[in-house]
């Protein structure tokens, strides 16, 4: 994403918690880009860092939460408390996060789009992956009543991107996620895409092309 997001002349701010790939990015796209290592799930890290990004930028135009981690395949009895806890802490609470230090800035401005990365597993369930399902759930909701508390000239939605040959899809599909677009050929597609959303479309349950 983030590559396309330049290619198409955007300025990307994000983060990560691995080091090395933030050093990556940082090291291939160079300024007036801006990527940093946090950890979203710590809310007092993502509140410096939303104020330090706020101070330097302007608010995001368009506010991406793709953070997520998934537990692995087992039945949920057998998933241990802190492997559930993190998979919780991710994919809801790190988002909630962002969401709470960014999006009063684009209020004040009066516009912007929030995407809230969900799932198929959003909207449907599967085996060995509850954890993971119950998030992404919970990601469909939470947006749908972000949605409805925005000023008008801003959107929420809830974004299921597909299915994509990534490490997370490898753990619960194995070989079999090679079957499916990598994400560089997704971003082709689906980037473009995420440009076009705008405040007619608050509140919508979407999936992306690809």
């Amino acid at each position: 994403m983030t590559a396309k997001l330049i290619e198409l002349g955007n300025t990307v701010i994000g983060c990560g918690r691995t080091k090395a790939a933030i050093d990556s990015l940082r090291a291939r796209c160079g300024t007036p880009h801006r990527f940093d290592t946090i950890d979203v799930r710590n809310d007092d890290l993502v509140a410096e860092w939303a104020a330090d990004v706020l101070a330097r930028y302007s608010a995001p135009d368009l506010l991406i939460n793709n953070a997520a981690t998934i537990n692995a395949n087992a039945s949920l009895w057998d998933v241990p408390a802190n492997e559930f806890s993190t998979v919780i802490d991710v994919n809801i609470k790190g988002v909630t996060n962002v969401i709470r230090h960014f999006v009063p800035a684009m209020i004040a401005r009066g516009s912007g789009v929030i995407i809230n990365f969900s799932s198929g597993w959003g909207r449907s369930t599967a085996p060995d992956v509850a954890p993971y399902c119950a998030t992404k759930w919970a990601i469909e909701g939470l947006t749908g009543s972000l949605a409805q508390e925005l000023p008008r000239g801003m959107a929420a939605v809830a974004l299921n991107p597909g299915i994509i040959d990534t490490e997370m899809l490898r753990s619960c599909f194995g070989e079999g996620a090679a079957h499916y677009s990598n994400p560089e050929a997704w971003a082709e597609s689906a980037v473009p895409y995420l440009l076009t959303l705008d405040e007619s479309h608050n509140g919508e349950s979407l999936t992306a092309p690809g």
